[in-house]
């Protein structure tokens, strides 16, 4: 009774999820504001009964309700009640069951905390999400239901949750690397409906800054944790780096790096409109290409999820049509926008329109890393392998610049910067890097490395710059916004 309660809750979902996609839109449209109101409702709605049927779910792996294929393939009566929790996402039905109900948390999150923003935006950027819920609950229950039954006869003891999933990890990494894959959907649903609305200003930048960094910031939690895992679960004192998996999810990381600060630049200089909305849209359009990556099947890896093609074609065709829709709209629409203000060559503006394009390219070269060994094998032409070794050297020069480019940037000026005013400011931070460099890196080696060396200096620098940076706002205002010292921290990890 409690699975089928479940599966209810789930279709349930699915049309108040419809109905989000269509009728909020519809009165933005149409400027009803009788049915842009119902935004928040089928919101809340949608999210109560994903609630019911993660809960159901839940409830059938405590109590060992081995009658549901899915229990009876990832418990039994000896596995911990702990694990029997974490059990839930430790599959791939399970786990697609967790990524609706994230989104649709982070929909109601939405709903709730953005009551001051104009009706018309918030009933597009609710209707965006809902049609994402649709695509994804859709999938759910056609292809990944979580509640089909061993009927009439089930086993009495079940099988048993893949020992490598039996641990701390596996419990607190998948809902942190969710929550910032789904939270992305918010930046794109903003940007989507400011192109929709024609609203790409700085206050979109506003309305949309705070959830992307928080979806940021879980992602950044949710890969480190990863990393943690994977150190002594999976690499037996090596960190299992480059996993096509891995990279999954660390190529929209790299896009959300990116758009974090091109937000706050749209934000305060009114530049990178367009830019910014692009870095929105290839962010969670990464995150569905990460999606269909682990759950299609196409990858080996040791934590991918073994799906059958037909899963694959279902999530690749939500892809399709969200970047296809998606880019068809931005080509429309963005020609039109303008830049509130300019900037020289050197500028802070500049120095970060740098650094993001440093991302995009490492974000790229990654994917390309990643897909073009499935390239070539689905064109008939053998199979090959892409290692570490195409990774690092591509991989780590870029981000030596990057980090060459963040102590400069913070000492730059908005709208323009003279060379002898960065000369003035970083021939300090540039000195002490060189020397703490070389001294930290002989006093660890024991043997002086240049390779090492220069690695250690920059990352030196970078600290330098931001310490000083901050040191002289503390100083002149008395107080330390929080806003710069959460950028800093970002640039210190």
């Amino acid at each position: 009774m409690i699975p089928e309660l479940g599966q209810y809750a789930l279709i349930l979902s699915l049309c108040l999820s419809a109905l989000l996609a269509v009728v909020p839109m519809v009165g933005a449209t149409v400027g009803n504001t009788l049915m842009m109101n119902y935004a928040r409702p089928l919101a809340m709605g949608m999210f109560f009964f994903l609630v019911i049927s993660i809960l159901c779910l839940g409830y059938s792996f405590v109590v060992d309700d081995f009658s549901v294929v899915y229990v009876a393939t990832n418990s039994n009566t000896l596995l911990p009640w702990y694990f029997k929790i974490s059990a839930i996402w430790g599959g791939h039905e399970g786990s697609l069951l967790l990524w609706v109900v994230i989104l649709s948390g982070w929909t109601v999150a939405v709903a709730v905390k953005s009551k001051n923003l104009p009706l018309e935006i918030i009933s597009r950027v609710l209707g965006v999400m809902g049609i994402i819920g649709v695509g994804f609950i859709l999938f759910t229950l056609m292809t990944s239901s979580p509640f089909d039954r061993h009927l009439p006869q089930f086993p009495a003891e079940g099988g048993d949750l893949n020992p490598l999933l039996q641990d701390i990890g596996l419990i607190i990494h998948p809902p942190m690397l969710y929550m910032g894959y789904v939270g992305f959907s918010v930046a794109f649903a903003f940007a989507i409906a400011a192109l929709l609305t024609g609203r790409l200003d700085s206050a979109w930048a506003r309305w949309s800054r705070p959830w992307t960094t928080i979806a940021w910031a879980f992602l950044t939690l949710g890969i480190a944790l990863g990393s943690w895992w994977a150190y002594y679960e999976l690499g037996w004192g090596g960190w299992w780096f480059w996993d096509p998996v891995e990279n999954a999810s660390f190529m929209p990381w790299l896009i959300g790096t990116a758009l974090v600060h091109s937000l706050a630049v749209t934000e305060k200089r009114g530049v990178f409109k367009s830019w910014t909305v692009l870095l929105a849209i290839f962010a969670f359009s990464l995150s569905l290409l990460g999606t269909f990556l682990v759950r299609s099947g196409v990858l080996t890896s040791v934590h991918a999820f073994a799906s059958d093609p037909d899963r694959g074609y279902f999530i690749l065709a939500l892809l399709v049509i969200t970047i296809g829709g998606s880019l068809i709209l931005y080509a429309v629409k963005a020609g039109n926008v303008k830049s509130e203000s300019s900037f020289a060559l050197l500028s802070r503006e500049s120095l970060l329109l740098v650094n993001n394009i440093l991302m995009v390219v490492s974000a790229m070269m990654v994917l390309l890393g990643t897909i073009y060994p499935l390239i070539v094998d689905a064109m008939g032409w053998g199979k090959i392998s892409i290692g570490p070794p195409y990774f690092n050297s591509l991989f780590v020069p870029l981000m030596l610049l990057v980090a060459g480019f963040l102590g400069i940037g913070v000492a730059s000026r908005w709208r323009e910067t003279s060379v002898s005013f960065l000369l003035k400011r970083l021939w300090l931070p540039a000195v002490a890097s060189v020397i703490a460099g070389l001294v930290s890196q002989y006093l660890y080696a024991g043997e002086f490395n240049w390779v090492v060396a220069g690695v250690m200096t920059l990352v030196f620098w970078v600290v330098f710059c931001n310490a000083i940076d901050i040191w002289k706002k503390v100083s002149g205002r008395n107080s330390l916004k929080a806003a710069l010292a959460g950028m800093s921290r970002s640039y210190f990890g």
